[in-house]
């Protein structure tokens, strides 16, 4: 043992507790510019060791500046990605037990505690009893095994003997306000971004299911094999939510693999007056919820829960002699259970959360958020010189200024990206975009941890100001 270690581990835990008292003292957003950081680093590593002070002292000097805080509860840009002080005790202890956790043996107390932590969530969120789960690093990785375990699926694993053949031409479908990780995961399964349908949405943004079905019939006819539909339940833009039970019916008459991506909105399945969401998820073979978005858990932590895991299993694992273990037929190996061999003992942080916590406690953060959320959204509405852009369900809203006088088109668009980029420069909130219709929409995500309702008082009163100035 490193005889400073303590007092080192001292300091460090001390540097945490300040700064998150004091998070609020810091500018959201970097204030940086391209290049500053590189240029205050050495271009060659030290000869000989150096000081733990000295590096701490740097770490706050250079590394700090450079950072963007997404715990500060002015953050309310993109997704969050979501801590908590049990959180981070856990993520102490993982660091320190330093274990590989790749399969049961390498760590039995890694395993069962995520398999144990899966069956949590699933009857958290109200998710059908006989699914399982596994940890996946991030939504994008989830998607793309669900894909990869659909292709093996309707191949009865052909593809990953063979390869491609001429006649495996799939298809997939998905809303055209889906998450980019379905076309990154669409490529990299070798099905091809041209196989990939972006469907049309309402004006709700939530795909129409008569032009799904329309497209799975079309491309049927032309000799491709339409082989799975993504519903979204919570878009990117805006967390629209995708009609599930009628996607699910069609995705069933078709004979269609079907994937619910609920990475951010899926946390408020933990509320019961948003269970009615889930109708018509008897039809779905996978789906996948992010703690570290909006459950208090840190990044990175994505619950992929599926209906049939000899399917996962099938499509992942690989058993060489030096991977064989004589009690494999009594547990869950997860390395087979995703893309990765080795794996972090995540399910640590999320026993800690939910135990904290406890189901009524982070169910009552999650309905404050909602609140904050829609009491902001009225707020907007009063406003006759800002718009609100999609409906407003849980707690992201999509909204522009809109003075008198500027028309519809680039010139309001830019006046907004304009708006935008100034608040953010402030250094006091920071905020995200997308484009809804071909609309600027400013995006304000009420989400952070401890985010309270004087925070978002004072964001909107900041945006009204700036707007008008």
């Amino acid at each position: 043992m490193d005889p400073d270690f303590r007092a080192h581990a001292h300091e460090i835990v001390d540097w945490i507790a300040d700064y998150l008292e004091e998070i609020e003292r810091f500018p959201v957003a970097s204030q940086v510019h391209p290049g500053d950081i590189l240029n205050r680093l050495p271009g060659a590593p030290p000869d000989h060791g150096e000081p733990f002070d000295a590096i701490l002292k740097d770490f706050e000097s250079i590394i700090v500046p450079g950072m963007t805080h997404w715990q500060h509860p002015s953050f309310f840009a993109y997704f969050p990605a979501n801590s908590s002080p049990p959180s981070l005790y856990a993520e102490m202890l993982t660091a320190a037990l330093g274990a590989q956790c790749m399969s049961w043996v390498t760590s039995p107390s890694a395993a069962e505690l995520e398999e144990r932590m899966m069956q949590w969530l699933r009857d958290m969120w109200g998710l059908p009893r006989e699914w399982d789960g596994v940890i996946q690093d991030t939504a994008s990785t989830a998607t793309l095994c669900s894909i990869l375990t659909a292709r093996e699926v309707r191949s009865k694993n052909a593809i990953n003997r063979r390869g491609f053949s001429s006649k495996d031409r799939f298809t997939v479908y998905c809303s055209a306000e889906a998450h980019s990780s379905i076309e990154k995961a669409v490529r990299i399964a070798g099905i091809g971004r041209e196989n990939l349908r972006k469907i049309g949405v309402d004006d709700n943004f939530a795909m129409r299911p008569e032009l799904l079905e329309e497209a799975i019939r079309r491309d049927a006819d032309a000799g491709y094999t339409p082989l799975c539909v993504v519903d979204a339940l919570g878009t990117t833009g805006s967390t629209a939510v995708d009609p599930l039970e009628r996607i699910g019916a069609i995705a069933r008459r078709h004979g269609l693999w079907l994937h619910v991506d609920a990475a951010f909105a899926g946390t408020a399945l933990v509320l019961p007056e948003y269970r009615h969401l889930l109708n018509g998820i008897d039809c779905a073979d996978t789906m996948v919820i992010n703690p570290h978005k909006w459950m208090f858990t840190n990044f990175d932590c994505s619950a992929y829960f599926v209906k049939d895991p000899d399917a996962l299993v099938g499509t992942f694992e690989i058993l060489p002699e030096y991977l064989k273990t004589h009690e494999r037929s009594e547990v869950n190996n997860y390395r087979d259970w995703g893309i990765q061999l080795g794996r972090r003992f995540r399910a640590l942080k999320l026993w800690f959360v939910i135990r904290t916590y406890g189901v009524e406690g982070i169910r009552a953060k999650v309905r404050e958020h909602i609140r904050i959320a829609s009491e902001l959204a009225e707020n907007i509405r009063n406003e006759k010189d800002f718009d609100i852009l999609a409906p407003v369900w849980c707690n992201v809203i999509c909204f522009r200024y809109h003075p008198a006088g500027v028309s519809e088109g680039e010139q309001l668009n830019a006046l907004n990206m304009s708006l935008m980029e100034r608040l953010n420069a402030s250094g006091k909130l920071y905020i995200s975009h997308t484009k809804l219709d071909g609309k600027v929409a400013l995006r304000l995500v009420l989400g952070q941890s401890n985010v309270e309702e004087r925070h978002a008082s004072a964001a909107w009163q900041m945006i009204v100001r700036t707007a008008r100035e």
